[in-house]
């Protein structure tokens, strides 16, 4: 979140003002000028420049504009952050705008030619449309404003559903699909539109409440919608069924909204259906289809402008890679670096800035990856080392840090083991750097949401003051009517007392949800400190094996250690920020681990991982490092301590679709003998890899509902064996 705000930030300061109405008459000039503030003289960006015959510019990152005028023109010069000034043209000479800034932050009363509620409700909503992709809190700020009521008027029922249905917009920008749902709900119950449903079907879709988005998306078509909103609901029926992995129906949708488009010339969402129609294809594994289609949004979006085109090249650019067709993929992202180049700043952030595919950083790796998986490692190295300048310069530790970590493994692979192991102390603290800014964006992140639902009760408040407001009228006028009618007076106490008991039950439900939600934020905090010190503790174990050979003056097999260690401190690294991996990650990282323990005590005991074959891995999720320290126990207190040669198998079964068995067994000396053998020292000492375990284990339990459940016993009556049954759940 706070690189989206950066680079919005960025964009205000840098863009130029150049875009304007120029008046054609013969008597015109061009007048030049700058716009400072008072105090400091320091330029101000992005300000609004316009005359009175209709000329517009806006000033660039310096303060200076440029604007076509007559002489007795009048100029204003407005923005947010200062009163409007006046200036009228008096001569050719370049001028300076002085004008006085105003607090951070503020929000200021407009100037109306009315003073009238219908006309300051306007002028709010305008400036909260204004503000919505720029600042969410000040754009909320105007909503409250115009909800608020003016010289004892009252806001009436079409007024509150433009403004519920703003507010609606301004969630769905800011990802807070859940509070647009609610809005939106709001204004529909005000006033019913269809363009508030068509946006209320979206917020659903957002939200992955795919099928109340599809019931009301088919509802919207028994309705008399306008050719554009038919093809806006059909693209929402094609986009929800697409989510849920329905493609038939899909591409059923995108085709029928494609020809309603085609039928009444809708060019942007000719050329967006037949995208979405494309990709859909190219999920589905119909790369004729997606082809064919890929090729019609190509051309038609070339029509358009050269962001569009280049969205589309990056996704054909990414179709051919999926089909492995490497070099067509390398021509397209080429062709997009060249024309990023040409794209105004003013274009290239309106995507969501570091997160787009859409920067040269990212355009360079992905074309890198391209000469990778032809084995074209050195053609690939310039990409690589450009993009990681690029990510460099723009402060994109994600792709610095993939980048990084790229170029280690190429050069690794051409054999280049001093700039590999450069580059990979390089990817490591990277990784660092990368772990403590995400660390504070999720701090910045709650803090923004803790702000915007601030803002969201002070509008429900006002809501409920102007409803209670309204009651109190009502019951002051019947009372007047009433006098001698008790009965219904007793009505209206009874009714302020269930008003009270249900705000005051509403109440104990907000303070029970913060209370949960508080909980469950210190479980998420305590499971990623558990995280953190399995690493020590894992490293330290690895090293300790590493100092063995070395101790036995075993050159080869601590070489040969080092190497395959590097490689299972490589994906622990990975897999250190997530919650959960894939359960396939697990088990690829738990033979390697096996592998090396192998490698060391091979004389000890021999292992075997058995995976069922009907297991579905891509459905179930594990916590990382949850299954070594079980095995490490296996092999350092049981197997290692017995004279004849041991066996340890791990078996992966799925017990039934929501279930998985888990099993580690070993003939080991056992869990009584194991004990019996540690020194004083070591008795007094807990594990500190079982105990993190178990931790981590009550945790997860307690936030993902008995996610997770372990059970050990002895495999013989004279306690010799132990087996681990672990029983791992799907969310």
């Amino acid at each position: 979140m706070r690189t989206v705000l950066l680079s919005i930030f960025m964009f205000l300061i840098l863009g130029t003002g150049y875009a304007q109405v120029r008046k054609t008459s013969k008597d015109s000039f061009v007048l030049k000028g700058v716009v400072v503030e008072d105090e400091t003289n320091k330029p101000i960006a992005r300000v609004n420049v316009e005359t009175n015959n209709g000329a517009y510019t806006t000033t660039n990152g310096n303060g200076e504009f440029s604007i076509s005028v007559e002489i007795g023109d009048e100029l204003s010069i407005k923005s947010d952050a200062f009163k409007t000034v006046y200036y009228t043209i008096k001569d050719s000479q370049k001028i300076t705008i002085k004008v006085q800034k105003a607090e951070e932050g503020a929000i200021h009363e407009p100037v109306v030619s009315s003073s009238s509620k219908k006309d300051l409700f306007s002028v709010y909503i305008d400036s909260a449309k204004v503000f919505l992709k720029k600042d969410a809190g000040k754009s909320i700020g105007y909503v409250t404003k115009a909800l608020q009521p003016y010289r004892g008027t009252s806001v009436t029922k079409k007024q509150n559903a433009i403004a519920f249905e703003t507010l609606g917009d301004i969630n769905l920008f800011w990802k807070q699909p859940d509070l647009a749902i609610d809005n939106y709900k709001r204004s529909i119950s005000e006033v019913e539109t269809l363009d508030g449903r068509i946006k209320l079907a979206h917020a659903f879709r957002m939200n992955s409440n795919y099928q109340e988005s599809l019931s009301l998306n088919k509802e919207l078509l028994k309705a008399s919608l306008s050719n554009y909103q038919k093809v806006t609901v059909y693209e929402g029926l094609g986009d929800a069924y697409k989510a849920i992995n329905d493609h038939v129906k899909s591409v059923f949708n995108y085709q029928k909204g494609l020809d309603v488009a085609n039928a009444h010339r809708i060019t942007p969402k000719i050329t967006d259906l037949n995208s979405k129609i494309a990709e859909v294809y190219s999920i589905s594994g119909a790369s004729e289809e997606a082809a064919q289609y890929f090729d019609n949004s190509l051309n038609l979006a070339q029509k358009e402008n050269p962001k569009r085109a280049v969205e589309e090249k990056n996704k054909v650019a990414d179709f051919y890679n999926r089909n492995r067709n490497f070099d067509k993929e390398i021509k397209l992202r080429n062709e997009i670096l060249n024309e990023l180049k040409d794209i105004d700043d003013s274009e290239a952030v309106t995507e969501e800035v570091q997160n787009s595919p859409l920067t040269p950083q990212r355009q360079n790796y992905y074309t890198a990856n391209a000469y990778i998986s032809q084995d074209r490692y050195n053609e690939a190295i310039p990409y690589l080392e450009k993009s990681i300048s690029e990510a460099e310069s723009k402060e994109d530790l994600v792709v610095e840090k993939d980048a990084t970590r790229k170029l280690s493994e190429v050069y690794k692979g051409i054999g280049n083991f001093s700039k590999a192991a450069e580059n990979y102390e390089r990817y490591v603290a990277v990784l660092d750097e990368l772990y403590v800014k995400k660390e504070q964006e999720l701090s910045q992140a709650t803090r923004f949401n803790k702000e915007i639902a601030l803002k969201q009760n002070r509008i429900t408040s006002l809501e409920n003051e102007r409803e209670l407001n309204e009651s109190r009228y009502k019951l002051a006028f019947e009372n007047q009517n009433l006098i001698q009618k008790n009965n219904r007076v007793q009505q209206w106490v009874i009714a302020s007392l269930v008003l009270v008991a249900l705000l005051l039950l509403f109440a104990a439900y907000a303070q029970y949800k913060s209370v949960k939600q508080q909980r469950y934020a210190n479980n998420v905090l305590a499971l990623k400190s558990l995280r953190t010190q399995m690493n020590p503790h894992f490293i330290f174990n690895a090293l300790n094996s590493v100092n063995s050979f070395i101790a036995m003056s075993d050159e080869r097999a601590a070489n040969k250690y080092l190497s395959e260690f590097s490689q299972l401190m490589r994906n622990v690294l990975e897999n250190s920020d997530e919650d959960f991996i894939p359960l396939r990650k697990e088990i690829e990282l738990l033979e390697l681990y096996v592998k090396l323990e192998h490698f060391r005590f091979k004389d000890k005991f021999d292992y075997a991982i058995t995976v069922d074959e009907n297991l579905q891995l891509s459905e179930f999720v594990i916590p990382p490092m949850l299954l070594q320290p079980y095995v490490e126990n296996a092999v350092w207190h049981g197997l290692r301590y017995k004279e004849e040669k041991g066996a340890l198998t791990i078996h992966f079964k799925q017990l039934n679709p929501e279930t998985v068995i888990i099993t580690i067994t070993d003939d080991g000396i056992g869990r009584t003998k194991s004990k019996l053998l540690k020194t004083e020292n070591q008795k007094k000492q807990k594990s500190k890899g079982m105990g993190n375990i178990q931790k981590r284990i009550t945790i997860l339990n307690e936030m993902h509902k008995d996610k997770v459940a372990v059970a050990i016993h002895n495999v013989s009556e004279n306690e010799e064996g132990t087996q681990v049954v672990l029983t791992l759940k799907k969310d």
